[in-house]
């Protein structure tokens, strides 16, 4: 079976819709809905120009080539409501699963994309392996701020001061 086509402005009318109705659900319920990572993908997919993986294709979420070689991408996603919350944390990074990249995209309280962040594995691993945190050691989370440490701007919504 040939590989299925990604109508990607079709997700993106689908994206835009979730997104109002991600906003209308807050303010009504004062609780996010539960799609900031399929916005992220979708984000990163259409801003850095990926190619979105088949679905629940372990360890990476979208591909690109580069040199001749195929690059996997781990997305993570989070949405910022409050700058203070300095403490928040990116998804599980399994080092035991196939990637090459984690990006992380930031989005803001309308799942506007604010910022995506790209770290390469060798960074990720060795900032996930450092002795000191349990949430990192064994559940593989890293701060946002740890990540962005460890990482390049690959996109952003304000122009590079």
């Amino acid at each position: 079976m040939p590989p299925r086509t990604i109508d990607l402005a079709a997700i993106g009318r689908v994206i835009r819709a979730a997104k109002v109705q991600a906003i209308r659900y807050q303010k009504l319920t004062g609780r996010p809905l539960g799609i900031t990572g399929e916005v992220a993908e979708y984000e990163a997919v259409r801003l850095l120009q990926l190619e979105l993986s088949p679905v629940r294709q372990a360890g990476y979420d979208a591909t690109y080539e580069a040199g001749g070689q195929l690059r996997r991408v781990q997305i993570k996603g989070r949405c910022v409501l409050d700058r203070s919350q300095r403490s928040q944390r990116l998804g599980r990074i399994d080092l035991k699963k196939e990637w090459d990249e984690v990006v992380l995209v930031i989005l803001d309280g309308d799942f506007e994309p604010l910022v995506i962040y790209r770290a390469q594995r060798p960074e990720v691993a060795t900032a996930l392996l450092a002795p000191g945190s349990k949430a990192r050691n064994e559940r593989g989370a890293l701060s946002i701020s740890k990540f962005k440490a460890i990482s390049q701007i690959a996109w952003s919504r304000a122009p590079a001061s």
